[in-house]
């Protein structure tokens, strides 16, 4: 990379968290597991949905196939939509999860105006993609043009100072603790005016 490239440490970021193909959903599973989840027995489900207890067993070990008619009353009995019978539950999103990057451990991808470290690297399937940068550049002239891509992008200045150029707005000098916020589609390009490279916290939106 010549210059800040984020759409390939975006790549890098999704292609480390890319979804498995999806599987075909058991119906009967997912009726077990949302009448468990809600802590109910057999019985006390088929009475909420209006079905006989021998019908809901059969749903739920695939011994046949419930009508519509069924599929409403299992949706009426659980609280929830039809088409919410079909949603496999979202395996990827898992409460409590997390990774420490300690300093100095992030995933390194320099370039000729910036040195990025990746920060979180080894946590699949994120939302957003943080990551520290120092800044080498002094001058727009060692820019090939505006960095673009697509999502949402925030800012926090580390140390010494930077000045921020957009597409739609004038120049603008940041500091330690200055923060900003934008929409990343729009040309953007930082430099340092402080006599030592600055560093600065940059996370971007992966969705």
């Amino acid at each position: 990379m010549t210059s800040r490239d984020p759409k390939s440490l975006i790549r890098i970021a999704r292609s480390n968290g890319a979804q498995a193909e999806a599987e075909p959903l058991d119906l009967g599973a997912r009726v077990r597991e949302l009448r468990k989840a809600r802590d109910w027995t057999l019985e006390q489900a088929a009475t909420k949905a209006g079905l006989a207890r021998s019908t809901l067993s059969k749903i739920e070990n695939g011994q046949m196939s419930p009508t519509y008619d069924a599929l409403k009353k299992l949706a009426v009995g659980l609280q929830i939509s039809v088409p919410q019978l079909f949603t496999p539950p979202q395996k990827d999103q898992i409460n409590g999860r997390m990774t420490v990057t300690k300093s100095g451990d992030g995933s390194a991808h320099a370039t000729a105006t910036y040195e990025h470290e990746l920060l979180a690297d080894s946590l699949t399937k994120k939302k957003m993609l943080p990551y520290r940068a120092r800044v080498r550049a002094r001058s727009m002239d060692e820019f090939d043009g505006w960095v673009r891509h697509d999502g949402e992008e925030f800012l926090y200045v580390l140390t010494g100072v930077i000045r921020l150029f957009t597409e739609f707005y004038e120049p603008v000098e940041m500091r330690r603790g200055d923060s900003a916020y934008y929409d990343a589609s729009m040309g953007h390009n930082v430099i340092s005016v402080s006599d030592e490279d600055a560093t600065i916290l940059w996370v971007t939106s992966l969705s």
